[in-house]
């Protein structure tokens, strides 16, 4: 039996263990604030498929969104419980079809605020060098998807090609195109010069005009409208089908259920609203897996057909890989 001793011992150490759990530091602990690497990982037929985070951006989406109201995008934004400005993703695809490294967009780097550039980094944490990387394939010359392509003035795939719409590389890098622009526009062709620039003197630069077989498994298709050459790409392999959209639309909250909002950074508003109603009505029908740049990371999920004239999106369920 214990003695009366012993028990009035441990009665005076647990009421000071008691004391001292509330008044010192085991909640005091530094909050992290800081994410996991943002990569996400999966199989498309024979093809590794990972997604990487370029970061998040906080964009007035009331303010850049056309053909719709604020009140409107508002409403929307509170039935998805997103708060304002919208966090908005900045997401590339890597793509490994066994024989090939492919990059899809690069992200901001440095061009586009300090909350985004950290494609690379999360592309090394994933399990990948930018010296492996074999072909970089652009959507678009706006400065989150080609910034990443320059680290510290120096090429930050050293070994890869960089290939683009004719269209797009025509029109960006024009200087009379840059001096003819809005002077809150002209950064954007200064975006896109400084970063091909490494890449257009090494002759690692090539254009392609439209529908394009880049190489085997992974095709361009033509979707101007945001840009003059914008371009999607079908990867695919042992009948699965990805499609990498972009920029055909950014805001899931407000144009999947109204296709025909359009945005400022368009640069043809008509042919883009035209161009992902098309990709809406392609891949709800074919049931193809889509991944977009601006969707919240991974950005990879299916579209549905909803009611009227609108889409649903699902996002792909989270697996571990193993």
């Amino acid at each position: 039996m214990l003695s009366t001793r012993f028990l009035q011992t441990a009665a005076i150490a647990a009421s000071a263990f008691a004391t001292f759990a509330a008044t010192n530091a085991f909640a005091e602990a530094p909050m992290a604030k800081v994410q996991a690497p943002g990569f996400y990982r999966m199989m498309l037929g024979d093809f590794e498929v990972t997604a990487l985070s370029d970061g998040t951006v906080k964009l007035p989406m009331k303010d850049l969104l056309l053909k719709t109201t604020p009140a409107k995008v508002d409403a929307a934004l509170k039935r998805a419980h997103l708060g304002y400005p919208v966090d908005t993703s900045v997401n590339g695809y890597l793509v490994n079809t066994g024989s090939k490294l492919v990059l899809i967009d690069t992200g901001a780097a440095g061009l586009f605020g300090p909350t985004l550039g950290n494609l690379v980094t999360n592309l090394k944490a994933s399990g990948y060098s930018p010296e492996q990387v074999d072909e970089i394939y652009i959507t678009h010359m706006h400065p989150d998807h080609v910034g990443g392509l320059m680290t510290g003035g120096a090429m930050a795939f050293p070994n890869a090609v960089v290939r683009l719409d004719k269209a797009d590389a025509d029109f960006w890098l024009s200087e009379a195109n840059m001096n003819a622009a809005p002077k809150d526009s002209q950064g954007f062709f200064q975006g896109a010069m400084v970063s091909l620039k490494p890449y257009v003197d090494a002759g690692k630069l090539k254009t392609f005009t439209g529908n394009t077989q880049l190489v085997p498994g992974v095709r361009s298709v033509a979707s101007h409208g945001h840009t003059a050459g914008h371009s999607t790409y079908y990867v695919e392999s042992k009948g699965e089908t990805l499609v990498l959209w972009g920029d055909l639309m950014h805001v899931a909250a407000v144009q999947f259920a109204n296709p025909e909002v359009t945005i400022k950074f368009d640069s043809d508003t008509k042919n883009a609203a035209a161009e992902r109603s098309k990709a809406y009505a392609e891949v709800a029908k074919k049931g193809y897996l889509v991944g977009s740049a601006h969707i919240a990371f991974p950005g990879l999920g299916y579209v549905a057909k909803a009611a009227g004239k609108g889409y649903s999106w699902t996002p792909v369920n989270y697996s571990s890989g193993k």
